[in-house]
């Protein structure tokens, strides 16, 4: 361990515990930032595909009656 993490890690044992509960909340949201930001990426990517495709005519259509029918028969 580094001694700037040492250091870190020191100080930030004598904040409040709901101070370091928000730090946490930081340090776990800065981990996920990047992941989150490629994941929207590639889900807009899917998004804008599966709509090209359907306004191709390349995807097959359900109607709601029928989806929402075969739901209940899986819930059962």
């Amino acid at each position: 361990m580094s001694d700037m993490l040492k250091e870190l890690e020191a100080r930030a044992r004598s904040l409040s515990p709901e101070e370091r509960a928000r730090l946490a909340d930081s340090l776990l949201e800065s981990l996920r930032d990047a992941p989150i930001a490629e994941i929207e990426k590639a889900w807009e990517l899917e998004i804008a595909e599966r709509v090209a495709a359907y306004d191709r005519g390349e995807l097959p259509t359900f109607s709601a009656e029928s989806v929402f029918a075969e739901a209940r028969r899986l819930a059962r």
